[in-house]
């Protein structure tokens, strides 16, 4: 696992780049619920997502140990893919992203706006294979979308900077999970801040894998890309360097498609935001997680990002869910 002083350090680093992203509130949910949740908006990061602190991170970390870096390369289905791309023009890297032929339209051609080369292949695996064999060539140095020390540092000053930014006792810190970079530095960041805080992960039902390798004890696979709403959580496994953290977590949960179209809606509408649905996923989870508290919660999500393409857009809204307002009951 890595520890504390690796968030700190990250954070220092990659301050004078990225957005001090805003900590927000719904008074009206709140109310329904009988709960005080607070989000943290990474919607409004750079790069519209958490993973431009990541790849901030890993880049900068890369040049501080490497002085010959001719080339860095990705795979990623699009957050991760934007994040070394926009982080590699800030430091003026050349960068090569690899990406599954189904990825958001939207998200290849952001990572190509960053001055990126993009090549699409039609499976995850092909993806994985190129990505690993271009890394073995001089000079060419690979940031993973998640199994990497330097990314997980990177992405825990999401939850390091919203803890300092509420400055309360939490009661639990929920994130989405998808290779797991996320959860795990939220968990180290929080460990160290706030003992006492319950850490929670949130995947998809149809996406599962980081939840059973949880269960089990054990990594597990999935055989093929999986169907979700949640693209930022379609990962066929999570890592050894994220499972280690993953582990140690207080609490997982798995959502229903329904539930995480449901949530994307709400909280667009009451934060009146671009939420994309692996964010409102974890809001998915807090919902299962309050239904069993009958004390007064206080609650931290992270709202890991906020792009959207239209197909994806019209799927989420395909029913109207506004019609039934959040309750516990």
């Amino acid at each position: 696992m890595i520890k504390f002083a690796a968030i700190e350090q990250a954070h220092q680093r990659i301050k004078p780049y990225i957005n001090e992203t805003p900590v927000v509130s719904s008074e009206l949910l709140n109310q329904w619920l009988g709960h005080e949740i607070y989000f943290k908006a990474e919607c409004l990061q750079k790069i519209g997502a958490f993973k431009a602190r990541g790849g901030c991170n890993a880049v900068q970390s890369l040049l501080l140990s490497h002085s010959s870096v001719k080339r860095i390369v990705a795979n990623s289905s699009g957050n991760h893919a934007q994040a070394v791309a926009w982080a590699g023009a800030q430091f003026k890297i050349p960068v090569t992203i690899y990406m599954p032929s189904f990825a958001s339209k939207v998200k290849a051609q952001a990572t190509r706006s960053y001055g990126a080369e993009v090549v699409l292949l039609d499976t995850r695996q092909e993806v994985d294979q190129a990505v690993e064999d271009a890394a073995k060539q001089d000079g060419v140095f690979w940031i993973p979308p998640f199994n990497d020390e330097a990314v997980i540092a990177g992405q825990g000053t999401a939850a390091f900077e919203a803890l300092q930014q509420i400055n309360q006792p939490l009661d639990a810190v929920f994130a989405p999970c998808g290779g797991g970079g996320l959860i795990s530095g939220t968990l180290v960041a929080t460990r160290a801040m706030q003992p006492q805080t319950q850490v929670i992960a949130v995947e998809p039902q149809t996406a599962d894998d980081a939840y059973r390798s949880y269960k089990s004890k054990k990594i597990q696979r999935l055989p093929d890309a999986p169907k979700t709403l949640a693209d930022g959580a379609m990962t066929l496994s999570i890592g050894p360097k994220t499972f280690e953290h993953i582990r140690m977590l207080n609490d997982f949960y798995t959502v229903d498609e329904q539930s995480i179209a449901y949530w994307t809606q709400w909280l667009q509408h009451l934060l009146k935001m671009h939420i994309e649905p692996t964010s409102a996923m974890a809001m998915a989870g807090v919902h299962q997680w309050l239904q069993m508290n009958s004390l007064k919660q206080r609650v931290l999500v992270i709202l890991s990002g906020g792009n959207i393409d239209a197909h994806m857009m019209e799927k989420i809204w395909a029913t109207d869910y506004l019609t039934k307002r959040p309750s516990l009951f």
